[in-house]
């Protein structure tokens, strides 16, 4: 994880989107933005209007940024452990707001890997959010989906919300409660 308080002027049109309510915007060329932390692959920047938003690592060069490693794809080895390439690529997907991945924070519940019939696998993965109404929540899920897609040997993914247990912060790894001073 990088902290920052960089100002950055964007080098052309990028698409980010508004934390925590999740809509999509789209951010001029020129603008100067402020980048405060760089997390998963992803960048947390405030806009010239105090917005807070995410921009995807895939449009870093935007920022004049190189694309982070998180942002892309694993590469596969002989014999690779799909399962734990899952995992990998769930601890690169971060809420905006807290700077702890969501497998850290105990918001992904289960991960199941199963063979399909006509080759590659399917993952499901089972997590929750910190609250319910929480307006990453799609964001979240999208980001988890497409890393997981992006494994070699995974054709599907479905990311679903459970609400049973409700999240609590007992969940949380004792390195994520450290980190956030509990």
């Amino acid at each position: 994880m990088m902290k920052t308080q960089e100002r950055v002027s964007l080098t052309r049109d990028c698409p980010a989107i508004q934390i925590p309510d999740g809509t999509p915007m789209m951010l001029r060329c020129g603008s100067v933005v402020t980048l405060t932390q760089t997390l998963g692959g992803s960048y947390t920047v405030i806009t010239p209007e105090l917005y807070m938003v995410r921009i995807e690592g895939k449009d870093a060069d935007a920022l004049g940024k190189e694309i982070p490693p998180e942002a892309r794809a694993p590469q596969a080895s002989e014999g690779a452990d799909i399962e734990k390439m899952v995992w990998d690529q769930l601890r690169t997907c971060f809420d905006p707001e807290i700077p702890i991945n969501i497998v850290e924070l105990g918001l992904v519940y289960d991960c199941r890997v199963m063979p399909l019939a006509e080759g590659g696998n399917k993952v499901e993965v089972k997590m929750t959010l910190t609250a319910p109404g929480c307006g990453m929540g799609s964001i979240l899920a999208t980001d988890a989906k497409t890393k997981i897609l992006s494994i070699p040997g995974v054709r599907d993914a479905d990311v679903q919300w459970v609400w049973d247990p409700p999240w609590n912060m007992s969940m949380m790894s004792e390195a994520a409660k450290l980190q956030l001073g509990f």
